[in-house]
């Protein structure tokens, strides 16, 4: 049976490269973003291997959260696979010097959005004892490095949520897995750095990065396991990468 995916943050970067990965393979897509021509772009082009619904939304917004997924036309109403991807970072401060405008967009986007999204689509798996939700976190859900304060809280937070969702999920048929990327060369520098594309462009310099097509790929192997097994937490470096701090850029 051809299964439906669910995927936010899908116009750029992780979400882009799972949504074609995922066309590839025969899944039929949900595509969510804040960017309608790259969502109508991404139709036309894997309208052609799978059928796509999207859907433009601000993922900060309950209300537009629950107005959209209500939305969504019978055929793509089953969701199977919920991507939780959407997600940035603002900034790059110590904490006296942090904007307080940048701290709100990374909790409402990075924990209160993924929160929004999986109250949304969880009962209807659980109703049908079956799902697999993916939660893309970050190495900075692991460990804290300097002036990463906020971000790395909000993504602290999903690894939390994530641990809970598994936990609370457990027994319901519906598995809970994350993936959490170390440098991964996205457009998410040139975001925290407010378009400084010099300054983004230094992040990845002198060593090879992970791309979003590795990362798109091991959702992909994650979420076609055998029903019994549930890779519950995946950590994914670049060979160059040994924390958020020490990369060899020989």
């Amino acid at each position: 049976m051809t299964k439906t995916a669910f995927i936010t943050g899908a116009t750029s970067g992780i979400g882009k490269s799972t949504a074609i990965h995922f066309a590839l393979k025969g899944i039929n897509l949900v595509l969510c973003g804040r960017r309608q021509d790259r969502l109508d772009a991404l139709q036309k082009e894997l309208g052609k291997e799978v059928q796509v619904h999207t859907l433009n939304f601000d993922i900060r917004s309950k209300e537009a959260v629950q107005v959209a997924i209500a939305s969504l036309p019978k055929e793509f109403s089953e969701i199977d696979i919920l991507i939780n991807n959407a997600g940035n970072a603002h900034g790059l401060d110590t904490i006296q010097e942090g904007n307080v405008d940048d701290w709100d967009a990374m909790l409402d986007i990075n924990v209160k959005g993924l929160l929004y999204v999986s109250k949304a689509i969880i009962p209807q798996m659980v109703a049908r004892k079956s799902g697999h939700i993916i939660n893309i976190g970050s190495t900075a859900g692991k460990e804290v490095y300097p002036k990463g304060n906020v971000y790395c809280a909000s993504k602290h937070a999903v690894d939390a949520i994530n641990q809970g969702m598994r936990i609370d999920l457990n027994g319901t048929g519906v598995r809970v897995g994350a993936v959490n990327p170390g440098l991964v060369e996205t457009e998410f520098s040139n975001v925290r750095f407010k378009g400084d594309e010099n300054r983004a462009d230094d992040v990845y310099k002198g060593f090879q990065p992970l791309k979003s097509e590795d990362i798109a790929d091991i959702i992909h192997f994650v979420v076609t396991r055998p029903y019994h097994v549930n890779i519950a937490d995946l950590v994914v470096m670049p060979t160059a990468q040994a924390s958020s701090t020490i990369v060899d850029k020989n």
